[in-house]
């Protein structure tokens, strides 16, 4: 009898086992389905999804430091500038608005990557991130434009009684005092040296940096451009000879200096800086749309597409891509020269003075207006540190 009963009970448990298992087994398939189609609706509200809809996309996108930020377009954006053309730290020559410029569209294109997203700026949350840190910008007046540009995202969330402006030789800064942080710029167009030697005469100094390298010491951001000024000529050449080593050059051909000049530069780099404490970014070469006398950018009021049009690959550039690839350092490239390339309105044009504006005597094509095409730049940037 007792037998007879523990039997029994060892067949109902081992059932309701069984029942159990496979009970488990029909759930999971169930809620494995359901999985499958909620992962093909999402892929298909994904292919649905507008693209202007930035907000509901950004989810799904690359982490910005993963893109490439040099694929895309310019697309309209009304909520564009991110800050007044009043601002205090642009230059007259790019305060296209100031000196009369009718049109403000150019104020108002966003740069839209095709594989990823550019996070809005925040000015307050890029001063948290630089707290106690010095970032500097590195280079000619294109690189003055861009910091001029970082500056004025900035300074309109700092009282002011808590920023100012100093100068120390080649380089000013501006100092947000409660984040105890600054934001330079330090002049060095070719990077390496260029003094005046025997008769006045200017030299580069091809295989010499430290007359500028000093003020770059202790810096925890480093940002660096070079590359109009190897390709200047005529008139607008500043130098008489190349130098290297004892050796005296007349003449030589640009890429070839232009090589040699950041060969020396990357040099200094991989022995001086260390990147556990220093971030280096190099900017590629800024467009000019200086064709036609200069005036290829007058009276332009949109951007261009891609469509029908390759952005021609300046010879700097594969000189600059070359040079990044033999260092130790971990230099990044920030390309902007294919997205800067379609801009060709973002330029001061004759709306560099009140007086140009009248005279029409000049055109530049070089330079940005503020705001503008740079503001974009310093967006990617932020990007690309944070």
């Amino acid at each position: 009898m007792l037998l007879r009963v523990g039997l029994q009970m060892a067949t109902s448990t081992l059932l309701l086992f069984f029942i159990t298992i496979l009970t488990t087994i029909l759930l999971t398939s169930f809620h494995f389905k359901q999985c499958l189609a909620s992962s093909d609706m999402g892929a298909d509200h994904w292919l649905e999804e507008k693209e202007d809809e930035v907000d509901e996309v950004q989810s799904h996108q690359p982490s910005p430091r993963a893109c490439d930020f040099s694929i895309g377009e310019w697309v309209y954006d009304k909520s564009l500038p991110l800050y007044d053309a009043t601002c205090p730290y642009i230059s007259t020559q790019v305060s296209c608005q100031r000196n009369g410029r009718p049109d403000l569209d150019y104020e108002k294109w966003r740069w839209r990557p095709k594989q990823c997203w550019i996070p809005r700026f925040n000015a307050l949350d890029f001063l948290e991130k630089i707290r106690k840190k010095r970032v500097m910008l590195v280079g000619d007046s294109i690189m003055r434009n861009q910091w001029e540009s970082l500056v004025c995202l900035v300074e309109a969330v700092i009282p002011a009684e808590s920023k100012m402006v100093s100068s120390h030789g080649p380089t000013m800064a501006f100092h947000a005092m409660d984040y105890e942080a600054s934001i330079e710029f330090s002049w060095a167009p070719l990077l390496v040296e260029l003094e005046e030697g025997v008769g006045k005469k200017r030299v580069v100094r091809l295989d010499s940096i430290e007359e500028n390298a000093k003020y770059w010491r202790g810096v925890d951001i480093l940002v660096f451009d070079s590359a109009h000024w190897w390709t200047h000529t005529g008139k607008w050449r500043t130098w008489d000879f190349y130098m290297e080593g004892d050796k005296m050059f007349s003449d030589l051909n640009p890429m070839v200096a232009y090589e040699k000049g950041l060969t020396t530069w990357s040099k200094w780099v991989d022995l001086n800086l260390d990147p556990r404490r220093t971030r280096v970014i190099f900017r590629s070469v800024s467009p000019r749309h200086n064709r036609e006398n200069g005036w290829q950018c007058y009276k332009q009021r949109e951007p261009l597409v891609y469509s029908g049009y390759t952005p021609r690959v300046p010879g700097q550039l594969v000189v600059l891509r070359e040079v990044l690839k033999k260092m130790r350092f971990p230099c990044h490239l920030q390309d902007i020269t294919s997205m800067s390339a379609l801009r060709r309105d973002g330029h001061p044009s004759v709306y560099t003075s009140a007086q140009e504006v009248k005279t029409h005597t000049s055109s530049d094509c070089s330079h940005w207006c503020l705001p503008g095409v740079p503001d974009t730049w310093n967006e990617i940037l932020y990007a690309l540190l944070f």
